[in-house]
């Protein structure tokens, strides 16, 4: 689909279950889905968790809280950088609504590149 952005194509490839694309759990793929800022966002699933990110290439904002679990339970975790639990013991559907909960002030659309980086000190 040519006018797809790479947010709408990988959303879709992990939805269709693409060969190519990273795979994630089925339900809570679905349910972060169903949400419209999260839909906004670029997924990311890996080792049993969702994350999402506010751009599409390497280095990601890792600055967003993202979602463990499965069909039967679920925890969201704030994002790295802070640490902690947010939610457990959660369906998906709950889980993805807390993540919108937890989202940033004018957080999305994800936009296309890499997340801009500090300078490097000089010396």
């Amino acid at each position: 689909m040519a006018d797809e952005t790479v947010v709408e194509k990988t959303w879709r490839g992990i939805l269709e279950r693409h060969p190519e694309a990273r795979r994630g759990e089925p339900a809570v793929i679905a349910a972060a889905y169903a949400e419209p800022r999260l839909r906004a966002l670029y997924p990311f699933p890996s080792h049993g968790a969702l994350s999402f990110h506010r751009n599409t290439h390497f280095p990601w904002s890792n600055d967003l809280p993202y979602i463990v679990g499965d069909a039967q339970s679920c925890i969201v975790y704030a994002p790295l950088r802070a640490g902690g639990m947010l939610g457990e013991s959660l369906t998906p559907q709950e889980a993805a609504a807390l993540v919108v909960a937890h989202l940033p002030e004018g957080c999305g659309p994800a936009f296309e590149g890499p997340w801009p980086q500090p300078d490097s000190p000089v010396g």
